[in-house]
Formats: structure tokens, C-alpha cells, sequence
């Protein structure tokens, strides 16, 4: 038997980044993932969105933030196995996205000093805006993934992606800031500002009279004038943002990066993960493998009811055994049913991703949200085919 893809991607990838819509647990296999990889002995970081809280509290800590944490491997693989594990060298850290720090830390980081960052805070437009991106996660997610990926302290990033119904809301978020701050839409905001006479002589002139008149009427001079000063503050910012932006296509483009797509066994997360293996191939980026999660399986095809209970069947009340013997095997065929159903989307699935490993994950009888239960995922994820 030859191992399983996933376990070569998470021994030799530099940058995982998992896709999918949302409630088919991919921050479960993205962590699942990291450990593999952190027991193996890399140093991961497994970069979230998600506020997974028990999560977090599962692993030794108390909760998750924008900064990294690092994970005690040691102490919870003795209490979740009774023995510990040897982890050469391997370490695991954990971070969920904070939205707004991390656009503050942008600025910070773009602004040419620090007077121009403190300006841009205290900018009433930069304020108001600032909201707008911060609440685009995507966006927030590739902007410290451009941080921590060219930090140099990890072997493996492990990106655990917003649940975005649209790919392309991921895969464009990058340039969304560097759009916003375009040379011609500042030029044409700044321009009255720029010319000799100040703001009244290019008022009276052209196109963007009637539309600066209008502002001005409607929200006043004073803002007009603000929004002339934020532009002036961001216009400095623009050739570093736009080097994040290509910088994180060059990250993504690289042979290091892989996509895992995550998808469950029904229509909505199959149309998305469809999808998503689509425009990753458009783009020519690599596709390191399909999960799906949440498998039923009926592996009886015809059971007879009466002959696995055996003699427990005889031991029940003569009037009853009939009726539950009869609920007993309706239920049997709607699992059936239900497993037949879900193989059919699994095959659509696989259809749409050819030459792509599939992992096929079953159902867990409870949720995923400690160290053992990760480990316990490493069976289907990383077992060999």
C-alpha cells in the first residue's frame, strides 16, 4: 500500500491552505492537519477564522488570539494517550484572526512613520472605512498570512479560510485594499487639493465641479477637506500595499502552496467545493486533495433484522417485538438510502476533480473538539490507500 497524499503534504508543504463552505469542518482538518505535521517535526502554525473556543480550551489554553500561541504537545498527547509520544524538533502554534488589529498592524506596517500612522488612525474617513475591511475576512486572512508566511519561524502554514460562498472573494481579497487606494482614484480626490489657488480654482472647472459641489453641499467643506487629507495620508501607502498583494499571489502561485478542498456529502457543499476546484484550476494553482467529512455508511445491504438480533429478538415482549423489529429496519433502509445518496455526491465530486486524491472522512458520533479527536482523524486523513 502506498501512503496516504496528504501525509507527503503535510511533511513538505510550506503553505496549506484549506477551502470550502462552511459547516464541513475544515478548521477540524485544518488542525488535524497541523498536528500531523507538528508530530512529525515541523514547526506549524494553523492560522484561523474560526472562533473555536472549546477548541482552544481542548488544547491546553484558554483561548485563541491574534497572536501566536503555542500548543504543549507533550503534556496533552500524556493525557490524551496515557504515554508520551516522542516529537523530534516538531512544534504547534495556534492563532485566530482578529479582523481589525490585523488591518491596524497593516497600516503600522505600510506607513512610512509614525506620524502618518497615528494620522491615519485618527482620521474620521480612515475610521469609518476601517469597519468595511476589517469585517471582510478574506481580505484580513491573506494580510496576515502575508505576516506570518514571510516570518521565517514556521515550517508549515496551515490557513484555515472564511466560509466564502464565492471563491473568488478569497482568491482576489489581496489586491482589495491596493484597488481601493488606486493612483486614479486618489488623483482624482486629490488633484482640487494639488493645484496652485487651493480648492476653488478646479472646483469651477470640469466634470468634478458638479460632483465636489454636490459633496460639499451635502456633507460640507470640512469633510471634502478630511477626505482630501486621508487620501493625501494613504497615497504613500499605496506602493506597499500593492506589493502585499503581489506578494501573496506569488505565495499562493508557489510550488510550496497546496489547496486542500473540504467538502460534505450534499449538494450545497459539493456545488461549492466543485466550485472552488474550478477556479483553482483556472488559476493554475495547485490542488493537494479533496476531504469530504461526515460519511454515513450502511455497509449492510439487506439486513435481516430478525437474524442480527439473533436471540435478543425472542427475548422481547410478543407485542412489541413486531413494532420495533419494523422501526428497527425502517430506520436501516433511510441510512441506506441516505449512504447512497451522499456516495452519489461523493462521485460527482470526484468527477469534477480528476487525477485528485479524495479522502473520505465517516461520520463522528460526536464533535471533533479535542486532541484526541484529532488524533483520532489521522486514521482517514492520513492512513495509507
Amino acid at each position: 500500500m502506498s501512503r496516504s497524499p496528504l501525509e507527503a503534504l503535510a511533511r513538505t508543504q510550506k503553505l496549506v491552505v484549506c477551502v470550502g463552505s462552511g459547516g464541513v469542518g475544515k478548521t477540524t482538518t485544518a488542525a488535524s492537519l497541523a498536528l500531523w505535521a507538528a508530530l512529525s517535526g515541523r514547526r506549524v502554525l494553523v492560522l484561523t477564522i474560526d472562533p473555536a473556543r472549546r477548541l482552544a480550551n481542548s488544547l491546553g489554553l484558554s483561548e485563541i488570539g491574534n497572536e501566536e500561541v503555542r500548543i504543549p504537545l507533550e503534556r496533552l498527547l500524556t493525557e490524551a494517550t496515557g504515554a508520551p509520544e516522542p516529537v523530534p524538533g516538531g512544534q504547534l502554534w495556534a492563532m485566530m484572526l482578529d479582523p481589525k488589529s490585523t488591518l491596524d498592524d497593516v497600516i503600522g506596517k505600510v506607513s512610512k512613520d509614525t506620524a502618518t500612522r497615528d494620522a491615519i488612525f485618527a482620521n474620521r474617513i480612515y475610521r469609518s472605512i476601517a469597519g468595511s475591511f476589517s469585517g471582510s475576512q478574506e481580505y484580513m486572512a491573506t494580510e496576515r498570512l502575508y505576516d506570518v508566511y514571510g516570518s521565517g519561524r514556521y515550517d508549515l502554514v496551515v490557513l484555515d479560510t472564511p466560509p466564502v460562498k464565492n471563491a473568488l472573494d478569497f482568491l482576489e481579497a489581496p489586491g482589495r485594499l491596493a484597488r481601493f487606494l488606486d493612483r486614479q482614484v486618489m488623483k482624482w480626490f486629490l488633484t482640487p487639493y494639488d493645484e496652485e489657488g487651493g480648492v476653488g480654482k478646479r472646483l469651477m472647472l470640469g466634470t468634478s465641479a458638479v460632483v465636489y459641489r454636490l459633496l460639499g453641499h451635502i456633507f460640507g467643506r470640512e469633510f471634502l477637506k478630511e477626505l482630501s487629507v486621508f487620501f493625501t495620508l494613504f497615497r504613500d501607502l499605496y506602493d506597499g500595499m500593492r506589493e502585499r498583494h503581489e506578494a501573496v499571489g506569488r505565495i499562493f502561485g508557489d510550488p510550496r502552496t497546496t489547496f486542500l478542498v473540504v467538502s460534505g456529502p450534499n449538494e450545497p457543499s459539493v456545488d461549492v467545493a466543485t466550485f472552488f476546484v474550478q477556479e483553482l484550476r483556472a488559476r493554475s494553482l495547485k490542488i493537494g486533495g479533496v476531504v469530504v467529512n461526515q460519511l454515513h455508511r450502511a455497509r449492510l445491504v439487506n439486513p435481516d433484522v430478525d437474524a442480527l438480533l439473533g436471540r435478543k429478538a425472542r427475548e422481547l415482549d410478543p407485542v412489541l417485538a413486531p413494532q420495533v423489529l419494523a422501526r428497527l429496519g425502517a430506520a436501516h433502509r433511510r441510512l441506506r438510502d441516505l449512504a447512497a445518496l451522499e456516495r452519489q455526491w461523493v462521485g460527482r465530486l470526484a468527477a469534477a476533480a480528476p487525477g485528485v486524491p479524495l479522502v473520505e472522512i465517516d461520520r463522528q458520533p460526536g464533535e471533533v473538539h479535542d486532541l484526541s479527536g484529532l488524533l483520532l482523524l489521522h486514521r482517514w486523513l492520513f492512513a495509507p490507500i
